[in-house]
């Protein structure tokens, strides 16, 4: 049965992304000191011999969006976890590099979305196509279907071509076309053509879909 993903593609993904938020880190990696020296304790922090960067709490802040750009690389819980740390790490290394603090959700989810691709570059395997698992997808969801929409999207995007998948990844999370444009090193136009055929095909996997629960 549908769980309403026509809606999700016409528009209302940016509200839906509010609520899936980012699980807690374990730390993998060696520790990290402060001014103290003493380790930071904070689980999501990657935990490497260097100082905290004064910009590190407010990468923390954005944990759901680094999540949430994991996703749409990875369908495999565990996996997912294991690339969020290689993200926090790459971005923990990279701060010092950062000359505008007041873009660092751009430049947080520019590491995040280009470990993703590479990620998902190596896999030898195939994305879970559609039509998914029943188990997952086809579940009593909240009032506002909201659970199951968000499942459904981010399987949806794992079957798309990189090039369309981080467009429309980027925009869900808000950002415009110029923004999307400068993070991908490509023409605002680009960025237009392909949320065009993002959006074709995620229209045409979710018509697939009702059609099949018909």
């Amino acid at each position: 049965r549908s769980v309403g993903s026509t809606s999700v593609v016409a528009g209302d993904a940016a509200n839906l992304t509010k609520k899936f938020p980012a699980p807690v880190v374990r730390n993998r990696l060696p520790a990290a000191t402060g001014n103290t020296g003493r380790t930071s304790a904070h689980p999501a922090t990657p935990r490497i011999r260097s100082r905290m960067h004064a910009l590190w709490p407010r990468v923390q802040a954005f944990h759901p969006q680094l999540w949430r750009a994991v996703c749409g690389y990875e369908l495999n819980h565990a996996v997912r976890e294991e690339l969020l740390q290689e993200v926090l790490l790459a971005i923990w290394e990279s701060l010092p590099g950062l000359r505008e603090p007041d873009r660092l959700l751009p430049f947080v989810l520019r590491i995040a979305h280009n470990l993703g691709a590479s990620h998902a570059r190596s896999e030898t395997r195939t994305p879970t196509p559609v039509p998914f698992d029943e188990e997952v997808h086809d579940v009593p969801a909240p009032a506002d279907g909201g659970c199951a929409r968000t499942q459904w999207l981010f399987q949806a995007l794992a079957t798309l071509p990189l090039n369309l998948r981080q467009v429309q990844m980027l925009q869900l999370e808000g950002f415009d076309y110029q923004e999307i444009a400068q993070m991908l090193g490509i023409s605002q136009e680009n960025v237009g053509v392909r949320l065009h055929r993002a959006r074709e095909r995620l229209k045409a996997l979710s018509r697939r879909e009702d059609n099949d629960g018909l």
